[in-house]
Formats: structure tokens, C-alpha cells, sequence
């Protein structure tokens, strides 16, 4: 499906392709097939994306679509459970296992900060990196490092297998990007082997009713930042994810089947002072009468790596604005405020890490 992934787009209506030439769309094949220079002219295009939209689209990246179908087809098999079996995996401190319904609100982005906000009509079955349970970091019961939560395998024979096979081809791909954005931030392309050895990942699992399940003026998630160095989104068959570009209203984000949608976020915003953004998006499912699924990948650093101010992105007339911080401690903060399952499971309140005030202009 790959090159033909190209040929969808000049298909689309009006309205889409304007919406697209907004939306940068990078194209991996030459990079991906090891052509000259290509990383170098893929990094000008990150570059920009990351500076002026802080959004773009993939194609020809190498993850099939029947890998995206049957993952998208496993969260729906989750999420057609009883409640019961569901809670019987309700997530705990590390952000792992099932959030129900209305139990998470986007309080953690300085977006609309004025503006009371209602709780988001999605649930979510949450995974990180599949550890042995005699790893020392799961015998230490150390922060986002725990063993994950699985559902019988007897009621979903195959979904554990599938989830981590995943898993495994999202974070090669954004493992194969990090050449790229150290390129783009005028970096070696070596730069980000350290900090992303052993990285640490967060897989989402939604499930968004119809929105005319919800109340009014309810979103499946409200406006916010994601709090991660990436986020990548590959596409369905039913839209719902909105952004708000700089200087822009909100609209729809439309891209073709097997695309992948990718953002930046506030971890990104922090270590690059600002240089790269983290842009406004929120999700609702306007599709009347259709529930739909997404299965969003969020990949950071290792959760002990501090992230100072990248070299390349202070001076002294543009100092750094915050203090190095991990993972970890960043997530405490943000995982507290926003979903109901870690907090109640919260002994200490984390303090605020510093939370980029402006997300969706250069400052």
C-alpha cells in the first residue's frame, strides 16, 4: 500500500487538500531504502513541520496496514468486554491497564485554561514495554518500569501477542526518526542514542462512543497538548482527531488509511526550547452512530534520562527557559492531573514541572 498511499491524496476533496498543504506530509521511502541525502532533505521537511505546524503526516513508512487493521481490530475486541471484566484491569500508578468512561479530563495543557472542562467520553486500555516479571525494575516496583496488566487470553486469545508486535514496529519506526530529528535540530544524527536507549513508550488503546452518547459540548478528549517527545497516530477508517494550527481555527484532520499522523509535545517543546512546538488538538467522534477506535503510540526517552536544554537550541540571548527533568518526573505531574486512576493511587502530590505556557506560536 505504500506508493499508492501518494495517489489517495489527489483524490481528496477541496477542502481536504487545503487542509493537507497546511499539514506537512513526509514521505520516508527514499529514506527508508537508504537513498544519498536523504536524511539530510527529510530533516529541512521535519524541520519545518516542527516549527511552523508542529504537526505532520507520514507515508511510505514501512508499517503495513493489515498490521494497523488488526490492531485497530484487537482494541475493538477489547472494548466490546463487560464493564466488569474491564475494571478487573483498571489502571494503577504506572498508567498501565483499563480507563473507564468519563474518568480522565485534559487539566495537565495550558490550553483554554479558563474554560471548565468536562470529563472526556472515551475509554482507554494503556501498555508500556513488556518487562520479565523478575526484571529488577518490576521487582522494585519502579515508576513506569512495572509489568503490564493483560487481559485472560482465554477471553482474547492472540490480543497480548498482537498488542507487543505492535509495539515493537512502532518504536523501531520512531527509532528510525531519531536521526532525523537530531538532523533537524542541527545535531548529529547520532545525538539521540543515548537518551533513547531502552525509551520509554506508552500505547493507547481508545475506544470514542458516538458523540451524541455524551453531553453537550462534550469531547471524547478536550483541548490539550500531549506531553510527549512524539506522538504517533495511524489512521483508520473513521476520522475524529481536531487541531488547532497556529493562527487558525480548528478543523478536522483528513488523512488517507495507513497514514500516519505524528505531533510533537510538551517534553519536545521543554527540551528544545521552544524551537519546536507542541500544538493544540482535541478528539471527538462526530461519525453519527459509528464508535470509533484509535490507537495512538507515545514514545519518550529512557525514564531516567535528563533532558536539559538541547546545545543547539540556547544562546546567550535565548537562555534556557526550564531545568533538566526526566520522565518520570515530568509524567508524575501530568498522569496526576489527568486521569483518575493514577491519582487515586497517588501517595504524594507531584509539583508542577513547568508547563510550556504557549504551545502554538514561536516565542
Amino acid at each position: 500500500m505504500e506508493r499508492d498511499i501518494v495517489s489517495i491524496f489527489k483524490t481528496m476533496t477541496k477542502r481536504s487538500k487545503t487542509q493537507l498543504a497546511q499539514i506537512p506530509i513526509l514521505d520516508l521511502s527514499d529514506y527508508l531504502n537508504g537513498k544519498p541525502d536523504a536524511q539530510e532533505e527529510l530533516a529541512i521537511e521535519l524541520r519545518a513541520a516542527m516549527e511552523d505546524t508542529g504537526f505532520y503526516i507520514l507515508v511510505n513508512h514501512g508499517i503495513g496496514m493489515c498490521l494497523i487493521e488488526k490492531t485497530l481490530e484487537a482494541a475493538k475486541q477489547f472494548h466490546a468486554q463487560p464493564y466488569e471484566v474491564k475494571m478487573a484491569l483498571k489502571g494503577n500508578e504506572h498508567n498501565v491497564g483499563y480507563m473507564p468512561l468519563n474518568s480522565s479530563v485534559s487539566r495537565a495543557s495550558q490550553i483554554d485554561i479558563h474554560e471548565p472542562k468536562k470529563p472526556n467520553l472515551v475509554e482507554a486500555f494503556f501498555v508500556k514495554r513488556e518487562l520479565h516479571p523478575k526484571h529488577p525494575d518490576v521487582l522494585a516496583n519502579k515508576l513506569y518500569r512495572s509489568k503490564n496488566i493483560w487481559p485472560d487470553e482465554l477471553l482474547l486469545p492472540g490480543f497480548r501477542s498482537s498488542v507487543i508486535a505492535y509495539c515493537h514496529a512502532m518504536e523501531d519506526l520512531c527509532q528510525r526518526m531519531l536521526p532525523i530529528y537530531a538532523i533537524a535540530l542541527n545535531l548529529p544524527s547520532s545525538h539521540f542514542d543515548e537518551p533513547f536507549t531502552e525509551a520509554t513508550f506508552s500505547f493507547r488503546m481508545s475506544h470514542y462512543p458516538p458523540t451524541e452518547f455524551g453531553d453537550q459540548d462534550q469531547f471524547g478528549i478536550s483541548a490539550h497538548t500531549d506531553s510527549s517527545f512524539l506522538t504517533m497516530l495511524p489512521q483508520g477508517d473513521l476520522p475524529g482527531l481536531e487541531v488547532r494550527l497556529p493562527g487558525q481555527e480548528w478543523q478536522l484532520v483528513i488523512a488517507p488509511e495507513g497514514s500516519i499522523v505524528v505531533n510533537s509535545g510538551d517534553m519536545m517543546r521543554r527540551w528544545t526550547n521552544h524551537r519546536f512546538l507542541s500544538t493544540p488538538h482535541r478528539a471527538i467522534n462526530r461519525n453519527y452512530g459509528k464508535d470509533r477506535y484509535a490507537i495512538p503510540f507515545f514514545f519518550d526517552a529512557n525514564v531516567d534520562y535528563p533532558m536539559a536544554c538541547l546545545p543547539t537550541c540556547h544562546s546567550p540571548d535565548n537562555p534556557p527557559r526550564y531545568a533538566p527533568i526526566t520522565y518520570t518526573e515530568y509524567m508524575k505531574w501530568f498522569s496526576q492531573n489527568n486521569y483518575d486512576h493514577v491519582r487515586n493511587n497517588a501517595d504524594i502530590f507531584a509539583p508542577n514541572p513547568g508547563v510550556p505556557p504557549t504551545q502554538s506560536v514561536r516565542d
